[in-house]
């Protein structure tokens, strides 16, 4: 390994980094704080001057569509993307300034998976254990609970090769879970699985925080993932923050929120019908791209239409 390389278990005992407060006479340290937050590429905007935060223990979601800027809002908090200008912190740690420290106080289960496949799931969660400097008895304990409360015990001796998506997906999260981090980011984490997995791992989702307490932020299109694992929900489209609240507050909105979504992929008529829930009062136009198949058009606005009582549906393409 180069010399200048720095590993996981540098990251706790990396110096420059102020210590988040702790004392008692001064407000909590936010989990997440962002402000004016910016990303641009070129001309794009892939994010808005977007602001919120996140307190300790919070369920925090970005919703909206693919290419809302849900997932660039979150590879500047982990640090993988340089904001181009705003500012974010991590229980108190600045992620441009001390992105070390940051990353120390975090972990991310990134849409792709970064899972070894020819590996055992033991395997994979032991190296992940080793890189944070994790001494191996520790280790060793932590696996066999993380694979207990992920329901993998029966199948962590295995290479992951052989596992299903779901189990995968439940085995990347447990990664995340060694280093028993402050603060979890969970991007897309039920994407491609199908609707019975889809609901087991929400279930073990929403579980973790009465046995952690930890603070997670999650990204999602579907509507009900929010509703049911979110204390609140920031709506992202066109990478801004257009509407930010409780689940229950959000689906209360008033006639007259007009909201537009570029219908153009094969998972477009799941978004539309949780939009539809989300904007239940309101005024929804659509564009659709004209290479989108017309048959999921139709069932998209059947749903809609369904669902979409008190406003109004125009079909723009």
């Amino acid at each position: 390994m180069p010399a200048n390389t720095v590993t996981p278990s540098a990251w706790r005992t990396s110096a420059p980094a102020p210590k988040a407060s702790t004392s008692g006479t001064t407000p909590m340290t936010k989990a997440i704080e962002v402000s004016a937050l910016t990303k641009k590429y070129g001309e794009i905007d892939a994010v808005r001057g977007i602001d919120f935060q996140v307190a300790p223990g919070e369920v925090f979601g970005l919703l909206g569509p693919n290419g809302a800027g849900k997932s660039t809002t979150i590879g500047m908090l982990t640090t993988t993307i340089k904001p181009t200008s705003g500012s974010a912190r991590l229980a108190g740690f600045d992620v441009v300034r001390h992105p070390i420290a940051a990353r120390a106080v975090s972990s991310v289960v990134f849409q792709d998976s970064v899972l070894d496949k020819a590996l055992t799931g033991r395997r994979n969660l032991d190296l992940h254990a080793r890189l944070w400097g994790i001494p191996p008895s520790a280790a060793a304990s932590k696996i066999t609970e993380l694979a207990g409360v992920f329901g993998l015990s029966e199948v962590i001796g295995r290479p992951v090769d052989s596992y299903s998506g779901g189990q995968r997906r439940r085995l990347e999260i447990a990664r995340a879970l060694v280093s028993e981090p402050r603060v979890l980011f969970l991007d897309e984490p039920t994407v491609g699985l199908d609707t019975r997995i889809r609901y087991e791992l929400l279930d073990l989702i929403s579980g973790l925080r009465g046995r952690t307490g930890m603070t997670t932020l999650l990204t999602t299109h579907y509507l009900d993932e929010a509703e049911r694992l979110c204390d609140r929900i920031a709506v992202m489209h066109q990478g801004a923050i257009v509407a930010m609240d409780r689940p229950d507050a959000l689906l209360a909105l008033d006639a007259g929120l007009a909201t537009e979504l570029n219908a153009a992929g094969r998972a477009a008529w799941q978004v539309l019908a949780g939009l539809a829930g989300l904007i239940a009062g309101g005024h929804l136009e659509v564009p659709i791209a004209n290479v989108y198949p017309l048959a999921q058009v139709r069932e998209a606005y059947t749903e809609l239409e369904r669902r979409h009582t008190r406003g109004k549906i125009v079909l723009r393409p």
